[in-house]
C-alpha cells in the first residue's frame, strides 16, 4: 500500500539553535558566521484505526546511496500493539526511497514473526531500534526478546526471558536474518536475570564495533540498572565484549531505556525513571557522571517522567526530543504528547527553556515511545504513532497517524563517529 505523506509544518524560531551564551564550545565553529535554524516539518506516512491493534513503535534508518547526491532508502521498522499492555506483533517495515514523499507498507517480515515456542509460551521482539552498520553495508535492528502467555502477559520466570536480541538486513539480497540473541553478559552473572536493549539509541564507533546501552536486573528486581555494552559486529553476529559503569537509583524502576550520544568529543546518556528523567556524561561511555535530573535552564524541572527521551545530534548542537508535564496536555496519560525538541547545554546539562518548540502535536492521544535519527546531512527525523485502539478517530484530531516529524538543517550536518 502506497499513501502521499500530509505536511504540517513548524517554523522555528532561530533562538532554538542560536549558540550566543551557550557554555562549552570555547572558541569553536560555532561562533562563526549565521547560528544554526531548523524547520519542521511535521508529516504523516500512513494511519489505520482499528479495533484490534494500533501501530507501535515507528523507529527510521537511512541505508546511503550508492551514488553521489543519490537519496538513501529509509527503513522505518513498526510492529502492533495487540490491546494488552506492552503486547506486540512481529516486526514490520516500511519503505521509502524520496525521504517520505511516498511510503510503501507497512510489510510483515517473515523471519521476524511472533513465534510459539516448545514451551507453550509464544516469542516476539519489542523496542526495536534499527540503524546503519557502514563498515559491513548491513541494516542492524535492536530489540528485546519477549515471551508472552497465552493472555498476551508479559513472563520474566526464567533466565533471559527478557534479552538482548537483533537481526541483520541486507539491503544487496533484500533478506533479513531472523533473530539472534546474545549469551548472558558476562556468562554466569546472575544480576543479568533480565537484559533490555529496549528503545535505546545506540551507536556505532570508527573501528565498526557498537556501544549498545542496556537495562537489566536480577531475578524479582523492581529496579533496573543501566550499562552501556561495548559489543563487535561482523556483519552477522553481535557480540559481548565489555562493559561500563552500572549506573543504578533505588525507587521508580530505577534507570530504564537509556539513550545514548555522541556530541564535542563527549557522550550523552539519558536514562527513564518512573518520577523523573536523568541525564549524565562520560568521556569514553565507561566512566560516568552522577546521573541528575533533567531541569531548564533556570533550574526548573524538564517534567519528563516514566518515558523516554532521544536525542538529536548536530555538529553545532546537541539536541534533546521529550514528552512532559505542563503542556496543557493533562488529559493525555503521562502527559505523553505534544513531543517537543530544545537545545541542550552540554557543560550544563540542562535543557534551554526558551528553544522549546513541538515536533509532533498532541490530538488527544498518548504519544512518547518514538524514535529520533540521522537521515541526511540535511535532514533528522523524529517518528512516533498515536496510541489508538479502535474504529474512530478521537474528537480533538488523532486517527491512527504514523508521524515523522523532519527536522531540516540550515547547514549541513554530518555522523561524527567517535574514537
Amino acid at each position: 500500500m502506497e499513501e502521499d505523506i500530509v505536511h504540517r509544518r513548524f517554523f522555528l524560531k532561530s533562538v532554538l539553535v542560536s549558540c550566543a551564551g551557550i557554555s562549552g564550545f570555547r572558541g569553536s565553529p560555532l561562533n562563526i558566521g549565521k547560528p544554526l535554524q531548523m524547520e519542521i516539518d511535521a508529516t504523516v506516512a500512513f494511519r489505520e484505526l482499528n479495533d484490534a491493534f494500533c501501530w507501535f513503535h515507528p523507529r527510521a534508518a537511512a541505508i546511503p546511496g550508492k551514488r553521489p547526491g543519490q537519496k538513501p532508502r529509509v527503513i522505518m521498522t513498526l510492529q502492533k500493539h495487540l490491546k494488552v499492555s506492552d503486547y506486540y506483533s512481529g516486526l514490520y517495515y516500511m519503505d521509502t526511497k524520496d525521504l517520505g514523499k511516498i511510503w510503501s507498507g507497512p510489510h510483515e517480515i517473515p523471519e521476524l514473526k511472533m513465534c510459539t515456542g516448545e514451551d507453550g509460551f509464544t516469542y516476539s521482539v519489542a523496542d526495536v531500534t534499527p540503524g546503519w552498520h557502514d563498515p559491513s553495508k548491513k541494516l542492524l535492528a535492536i530489540g528485546i526478546k519477549v515471551k508472552y502467555g497465552k493472555d498476551g502477559k508479559q513472563w520474566t520466570d526464567t533466565p533471559l526471558s527478557h534479552n538482548a536480541a537483533y537481526a541483520v538486513f541486507d539491503p544487496e539480497t533484500e533478506r533479513w536474518s531472523s533473530w539472534k540473541t546474545f549469551p548472558p553478559i558476562p556468562p554466569g552473572v546472575s544480576k543479568f536475570f533480565l537484559v533490555n536493549p529496549g528503545c535505546v539509541q545506540w551507536l556505532v564507533k570508527k573501528d565498526g564495533t557498537i556501544l549498545l546501552p542496556v537495562y537489566y536486573g536480577a531475578k524479582g528486581d523492581s529496579d533496573y540498572s543501566s550499562t552501556v555494552l561495548h559489543c563487535s559486529f561482523d556483519g552477522e553476529n553481535l557480540t559481548y565484549l565489555s562493559h561500563g559503569d552500572e549506573l543504578f537509583r533505588q525507587g521508580g524502576r530505577g534507570y530504564v531505556e537509556p539513550s545514548l550520544a555522541f556530541f564535542n568529543n563527549r557522550y550523552f546518556l539519558t536514562l527513564r525513571n518512573d518520577l523523573k528523567a536523568y541525564v549524565c556524561t562520560s568521556a569514553d561511555a565507561k566512566n560516568w557522571s552522577e546521573p541528575q535530573p533533567w531541569t531548564f535552564d533556570d533550574g526548573s524541572e524538564l517534567g519528563s517522567y516514566n518515558t523516554q527521551a532521544h536525542w538529536l545530534v548536530h555538529k553545532e548542537g546537541l539536541f534533546l526530543s521529550y514528552t512532559r508535564r505542563g503542556a496543557n496536555n493533562e488529559h493525555i496519560v503521562r502527559n505523553r504528547a505534544p513531543i517537543f525538541i530544545a537545545r541542550v547545554d552540554p557543560e550544563r546539562l540542562c535543557v534551554l527553556r526558551e528553544s522549546e518548540q513541538i515536533l509532533i502535536p498532541e490530538r488527544g492521544v498518548m504519544l512518547g515511545n518514538f524514535g529520533a535519527s540521522f537521515i541526511t546531512p540535511n535532514e533528522s527525523w523524529v517518528t512516533d504513532a498515536e496510541f489508538m485502539i479502535g474504529d474512530e478517530p478521537d474528537p480533538r484530531g488523532a486517527d491512527g497517524s504514523v508521524w515523522v516529524a523532519k527536522v531540516k538543517w540550515s547547514k549541513p550536518n554530518k555522523i561524527n563517529y567517535p574514537q
